[in-house]
């Protein structure tokens, strides 16, 4: 039996972590199942008709098709009866667009089997169309080469019944195709779960642990996981034992959808949760999972992948299922991503996620668990290396508690030099407030391009883990310049060092 990358990683975890290795064993067994499954449920004829079906472009072609037979059927209600002679060729068109469904019917039954495909009426509705208007097109064709002439004119009648049926079953279908295909882009290629009748943009990371993009309704809906479709998932393969925590700030759903097994956890889009809060949730999490071996949690944020890899590595670190952020922080990636449609990384990206999880490490195995004891800072300066523009139009903002302490310019509160010889830009503060515990630095600039959180570069960190009254964070560690789209304007040298002094 071939080994997974997974497995593999797992195995080398657990021999430089014995202690986790009945949790690895455990890990590795849930991925090994899991692949035999997948590996049951994909032939590789499977997966070629699965991919035909699902793509973007056979789907808007489907519609487009549908449309054009919608006008096809109006021509032949407008012009029959009026002595206006329909070419063969019309009908034989109209034949093939109804062929072109039957072949999408098919390839969906053969990709998804046979149970699976008619358990749905929708699917019963539509295939019972589609025969139907195949029936009455190989009529019509008979009868304009007068072979069935002794036929009564019945055929607005056809037509309009043929239209209704077009109209409120085909197209209602497709509608439903092409937003699971829409669903499908948006998720870009965040592993999916698709068996038992669902499609749903939601990833075992463990076999107790759920991470999905957010349960939407109304239009959003239309794109991302419909919050009646989770609700079936959940209620089906885990009656009573799941437990859902929304970890977005920007919105929200009547708890009532998941029987008030709701947690809400505050977290900007793009941002970390407070130290406290990770301690919180892993702690509330582990002892749900402690009361019943069936019992699970479902993180979400918007896109099940920054604000909830981030909360799902701690969880990983509090079960002991892994030891080292950096460790659990690759294997939620692996399991996020699905590398057979893309090799985009859908992991925690963001500098300040990935330095949080290390936090919670470190809080777990070096406090016991426990937060860290306070400590009081003062930022004395900042310096800044290799930065584009003019340094008397930065400003820069300190967040705690989510408001702002502290906004400085040359102006205000600040003394800015630009020191050419080493190319830095040297920030001395004044009257900086006193700082403890989660710290948010933003730096605005007009000759920068602003990205997340409308500004060009940003970052956390925490003050009881600044070592020696100094943090550099070089480019790949600052919010913003880490991502390669913004590497024309921030080059490797750039860098943002910040001096502390306490009181």
């Amino acid at each position: 039996i071939n080994e997974s990358p997974h497995t593999s990683k797992l195995a080398v975890a657990a021999q430089e972590h014995p202690g986790t290795s009945k949790s690895m064993s455990e890990l590795s067994r849930f991925e090994h199942e899991e692949g035999a499954d997948v590996a049951a449920y994909d032939s590789k004829m499977k997966k070629i008709a699965r991919s035909i079906v699902s793509s973007f472009a056979f789907g808007i072609f489907g519609v487009c098709l549908l449309l054009l037979n919608v006008g096809l059927i109006f021509a032949d209600l407008i012009f029959t009866g009026k002595n206006v002679y329909i070419p063969l060729e019309y009908h034989c068109i109209s034949l093939s667009i109804v062929l072109f469904f039957l072949m999408d019917i098919l390839l969906q039954v053969f990709a998804d089997g046979r149970q699976h495909y008619f358990s749905d009426l929708f699917n019963i509705l539509d295939i019972a169309v589609i025969v139907i208007t195949l029936l009455v097109d190989v009529i019509y064709i008979f009868f304009d080469l007068k072979f069935l002439s002794d036929i009564p004119r019945w055929t607005p009648v056809v037509q309009l019944l043929r239209l209704i049926l077009l109209r409120t079953v085909h197209l209602a279908h497709q509608k439903r195709h092409l937003e699971k295909l829409i669903r499908r882009l948006v998720s870009q290629n965040k592993r999916r779960y698709i068996r038992d009748g669902f499609d749903l943009d939601l990833t075992y990371v463990t076999e107790r642990i759920i991470a999905m993009s957010f349960p939407s309704s109304g239009r959003q809906s239309f794109y991302r996981n419909p919050i009646e479709e989770v609700v079936r998932f959940l209620d089906k393969k885990h009656p009573n034992h799941y437990r859902v925590y929304n970890l977005c700030s920007e919105r929200a759903y009547d708890p009532k959808h998941f029987h008030n097994r709701v947690s809400r956890i505050m977290i900007d889009d793009h941002n970390v949760p407070t130290l406290h809060e990770m301690v919180v949730f892993s702690k509330e999490a582990t002892e749900w999972m402690a009361q019943d071996p069936e019992n699970i949690i479902v993180i979400h944020c918007k896109g099940g992948k920054g604000r909830t890899g981030t909360m799902a590595c701690a969880c990983l670190i509090a079960s002991e299922i892994f030891l080292t952020a950096k460790e659990s922080l690759c294997y939620f990636g692996e399991r996020r991503t699905d590398k057979t449609k893309s090799t985009k990384f859908q992991g925690v990206e963001i500098p300040s996620q990935n330095r949080y999880v290390e936090y919670f490490s470190q809080v777990k195995h070096h406090y016991n668990w426990n937060l860290p004891p306070v400590r009081i800072l003062f930022i004395k300066r900042f310096i800044i290396y290799s930065i584009r523009g003019n340094e008397n139009d930065l400003k820069v903002q300190i967040v705690m508690e989510k408001r702002v302490v502290f906004s400085g310019t040359s102006l205000k509160n600040c003394v800015v030099t630009h020191d050419t010889e080493t190319d830095r830009v040297i920030i001395d503060v004044c009257n900086c407030p006193p700082l403890y515990n989660d710290v948010k630095v933003q730096f605005f600039s007009l000759e920068l391009p602003k990205y997340y959180d409308s500004c060009p570069f940003s970052f956390w960190f925490h003050t009881s883990f600044i070592q020696d009254n100094r943090l550099y964070l070089p480019r790949n560690e600052l919010d913003n310049p880490h991502k390669r789209n913004t590497w024309k304007i921030y080059p490797p040298e750039f860098a943002v060092e910040i001096i502390f002094e306490e009181k």
